[in-house]
């Protein structure tokens, strides 16, 4: 028993990382709605540990069936923010906090909402393999797996896809996005 209970720990400590850079930058500034990244991650973790008995590998790495679960906690997250219809209120916190504050938290949110208004530009495919690739880390074949590619149309797409964001840039005169 303690022997499975460090095999889910491990398991839990490999991904729990990358599935948070990855339900952050799919999620973009949605926190100020009470979507938490670190929230959607630990249901994706769960779910995860929840579904190992009934994986299995069918030539794909366990990592894409993780994203594949990921995408739809974020997709569950997304629904749940546009149902939520309170109002958050700027609250005075009674002590101190070493965290960002307000101005470091609104430059932080402006170049995401950017950052988000670029991604939208792109089709499914490339902002995924771009967030994959960019956000996550993934190499190619990793991310080709994930999404069901090839390592070598991963490259194109990501090219392609920077291509575009830089004249999407350009055309702005960086205005929008700068």
């Amino acid at each position: 028993m303690a022997g499975s209970r460090d095999a889910l720990r491990e398991v839990v400590e490999t991904i729990r990382p990358i599935v948070v850079r990855y339900i952050r930058a799919r999620l973009g500034t949605t926190e100020r709605v009470g979507l938490s990244a670190d929230d959607v991650a630990q249901e994706v973790c769960l779910a995860a540990i929840q579904a190992l008995p009934r994986y299995q590998d069918q030539g794909r790495p366990f990592l894409a069936f993780v994203y594949g679960i990921a995408a739809h906690k974020v997709a569950d997250a997304h629904r749940a923010a546009a149902r939520n219809r309170s109002d958050p209120t700027d609250v005075v916190p009674e002590r101190y906090s070493l965290e960002a504050g307000p101005e470091q938290m609104a430059v932080q949110a402006d170049t995401s909402e950017r950052m988000n208004r670029l991604l939208q530009i792109l089709p499914d495919k490339q902002r995924e393999i771009l967030i994959l690739r960019i956000v996550v880390g993934l190499s190619a074949e990793e991310t080709a797996d994930a999404v069901g590619s090839t390592p070598g149309a991963v490259r194109v797409a990501q090219h392609r896809a920077l291509a575009k964001l830089k004249s999407e840039i350009t055309a702005a005169g960086g205005g929008d996005y700068a």
